[in-house]
This record gives C-alpha cells, sequence and structure tokens, in this order.
C-alpha cells in the first residue's frame, strides 16, 4: 500500500485533489472521557465552577473541526458544510463523544471529525481538571466515512448507539 502523503522522494508532501470529483463525504468520529462518577454528576447538573461543560466541549469541537488545517500540516482547508458535536453517558464514569462532519469535496473529513472529538474531550477535561485530575481519554477513532473513491468504510468493532 502507498502512502498518500510521501511523494516519488519520500518527501512529506500536501496531496493534489485539484483533479478529484467533488462528491459528498462525511465521517463520524468518537472517543471516550472516563471519570469518577461523581465528576459526571457535576456535569450533568451544571456544577461547575467553569460553567457548561458540554456546552463549551461541543463548541470546542466545532471549532476544532474548522481550524484542522491550521493544526494538521499536511491537511487541505476545507469549507465544512456541517460539524455536530454530541455525548453520550455510557456508565455513571464513562462519556462518549462523538463528532460528525460533512462537506461536498475533493478530500475527506476524516480528520476534521478525529480533532473535533480530541478537543472535545480535553476540553472536557480542562473544565473538570478541579476536580478529577484522574481522568482519562481513551479509544478515539474513526467509526465511519462515506464518499469518495474509496467509498463507505465502518469500523467493526463499534456498536451502534
Amino acid at each position: 500500500m502507498e502512502l498518500s502523503h510521501i511523494n516519488a522522494s519520500g518527501e512529506a508532501n500536501m496531496v493534489d485533489v485539484g483533479a478529484k470529483d467533488q462528491t459528498e463525504r462525511s465521517a463520524l468520529a468518537s472517543g471516550v472521557v472516563l471519570m469518577r462518577s461523581e465528576t459526571l454528576t457535576a456535569i450533568k447538573e451544571d456544577g461547575l465552577a467553569k460553567g457548561e461543560v458540554l456546552a463549551v466541549a461541543r463548541v470546542a469541537g466545532i471549532q476544532a473541526a474548522k481550524k484542522c488545517s491550521d493544526l494538521i500540516p499536511l491537511c487541505h482547508p476545507l469549507a465544512l458544510t456541517k460539524v455536530a458535536v454530541s455525548f453520550e453517558e455510557l456508565s455513571e464514569c464513562e462519556l462518549k463523544v462523538l463528532a460528525e462532519v460533512r462537506l461536498r469535496g475533493q478530500t475527506g473529513v476524516e480528520m476534521e471529525a478525529l480533532t473535533a472529538v480530541s478537543i472535545a474531550c480535553l476540553t472536557i477535561y480542562d473544565m473538570c481538571k478541579a476536580i478529577d485530575k484522574g481522568m482519562r481519554i481513551e479509544a478515539i477513532g474513526l467509526d465511519e466515512k462515506l464518499g469518495g473513491k474509496s467509498g463507505q468504510w465502518r469500523r467493526q468493532d463499534v456498536v451502534a448507539g
């Protein structure tokens, strides 16, 4: 298998997507923040001094997806048409973060979805670290992508939510 971001000389380069057709593309990514049950209760009850944790994490994730090309050197700047960040309580101490990103374009949005999840998780950590420094961020990964030459891909171990 050939890596698309490596040129013939073995150097990193930005992929030329100019000749690719514009198609509808989307990506879903997720991650999990593990915390003490008291921390998740405080999040749900808006009981933290820094404010509404999930509202701030949602906006941070959306902003991160829009800034992906500023953070990851070989990503293309993209005109995203949708970025949605949501949360799902998996247990009394596990909070799942999900991101969906869409566009009509010449390249995929997998990195934007992964960046949205990562930054939303980090924002949750930042806003809660005063009461729970032991939180862990785990299982960040791409769940599904649609569109482009390779079509649909879905991670096999993803349990439908």
